[in-house]
């Protein structure tokens, strides 16, 4: 069967409403039509999307998969149709992923000095997905830390960073110049395993609170400073190797060329003026907090 996206797109907003009337307002069409396009997509899927009473809507185990799944179809979807027009315009356009911590902007000027006709974008890759908009059409480099899904991906290895313990300053340890990877034995540590957190921001909140503590590369503890905490070097930490990444079927043109100059922007050592230095092993000088 073909997929209609106009019936995926009301089965997201039923979904998301989890109410036909509320739905109905939202796409701006009448309940009656909603609720038969509904059915209609039902039938053609072969399976219930939802589980209806007189007072909820729930999604069914099939309607949840295609739930997870519609957000990535119609994002591929918009995004090509974008891709569409700007190539009827003559419009060139580049957009860079990135995750927390790491900075592009020195690769994107040596870029647009050579390139000035291509409109270039930023994308900040959160760390859920990391690899995912580079898949999706939505990022077509991304300037990322491993580990990732490479597959399908093209890498270029950058340098390396450091991890550092990110502590509440109350913290027992947070008067310590350096730690071991024993000096935390014992320790709640925040992360994907433990507990999900949905941004950095929650994290270093939940860590200011007493929550936990987090092992974090040093670009990200020097990019979120804040007063309540305090972040210590883990000698025996292992580094973290950062890379460039594009698909492997999208290495031509703009991206090949931004690939080049970036690799050679990024890879500069540390104290270069000509670059920023993000691809040189960094290291921490100790205790670092701002004074109350």
């Amino acid at each position: 069967m073909d997929l209609d996206l106009r019936k995926l797109r009301y089965f997201v907003a039923v979904a998301e409403h989890r109410h036909f009337g509320r739905a109905a307002q939202a796409l701006f069409i009448a309940q009656p039509v909603l609720s038969r396009q509904i059915r209609a997509f039902e039938q053609e899927l072969g399976c219930a999307l939802f589980t209806r009473s007189t007072r909820s809507v729930e999604l069914t185990p099939g309607g949840k998969q295609l739930y997870d799944e519609a957000s990535r179809i119609t994002t591929v979807v918009d995004v090509a149709l974008r891709r569409v027009r700007e190539a009827q315009r003559g419009e060139q356009r580049l957009v860079v992923g990135f995750s927390p911590g790491l900075h592009v902007s020195e690769a994107i000027r040596a870029f647009t000095a050579s390139h000035p006709e291509v409109e270039i974008d930023v994308f900040p890759l959160r760390w859920w997905e990391r690899d995912a908009p580079l898949r999706d059409g939505r990022a077509h480099v991304g300037y990322l830390r491993r580990p990732f899904d490479e597959s399908g991906l093209r890498t270029v290895p950058i340098g390396h960073e450091t991890k550092v313990a990110c502590l509440p300053v109350t913290h027992p340890l947070a008067g310590r110049h350096a730690l071991t990877s024993a000096d935390l034995d014992g320790e709640p540590i925040l992360d994907g395993r433990t507990r999900r957190t949905s941004s950095l921001e929650e994290k270093f909140e939940l860590i200011a609170s007493g929550q936990g503590i987090a092992l974090v590369p040093v670009s990200i503890a020097g990019s979120y400073s804040r007063p309540d905490l305090v972040y210590l070097t883990v000698t025996d930490a292992l580094p973290v190797e950062t890379c460039l990444a594009v698909p492997e079927s999208n290495r031509t043109g703009p991206v090949a060329d931004f690939l080049d100059i970036a690799t050679a922007t990024l890879r500069r050592p540390s104290g270069d003026p000509e670059g920023e230095g993000s691809g040189s092993t960094t290291t921490d000088p100790g205790p670092r907090r701002t004074v109350r």
